[in-house]
């Protein structure tokens, strides 16, 4: 299956709560970049005010992001298109190459009334954790929770 299969009838979904994952090319650690890590968080803070949108819950690894987001009236995969391309461009210029930043796509599952916001916040802000970059939450910068 392609990612335009995958895509398929998901680009105009308007407003929702949706799990986002979205992984670096070929899982290049850019991110492990104190400056290129900071660049996406700058990134997160306009991309709430561009697109109308909140980022409920969300963590930045050193090779993907994981975020529960909620969409107003957006169409979803344009608003994720606008996040992928403003940060590759700034990381393409601050590098100084051409290349790709982030495989193409993006995993998203639409949340519903029965699932647990909390227990989905958790699960994104441990991810540090699990993958052993901080003892504790509270050490790794780049996360963000509205539900924490």
């Amino acid at each position: 299956m392609s990612v335009n299969d995958l895509h398929q009838g998901k680009g105009s979904r308007r407003s929702g709560e949706y799990f986002i994952t979205i992984n670096c090319y070929q899982r290049i650690p850019f991110f492990q970049r104190f400056e290129l890590a900071t660049l996406f968080c700058w990134h997160l803070q306009q991309h709430e005010l561009g697109c109308r949108c909140e980022w409920l819950t969300w963590v930045l690894m050193p090779d993907h992001f994981h975020g529960l987001l909620r969409l107003e009236k957006d169409n979803l995969h344009e608003a994720i298109g606008r996040l992928k391309g403003a940060v590759a461009a700034d990381i393409n210029r601050l590098l100084m190459r051409k290349g790709k930043v982030w495989q193409p796509g993006y995993f998203e599952r639409q949340l519903t009334a029965k699932d647990d916001r909390l227990q989905i916040a958790r699960y994104i802000a441990a991810n540090p954790l699990r993958k052993h970059l901080a003892p504790s939450l509270g050490e790794y910068p780049f996360w963000n929770s509205r539900y924490l």
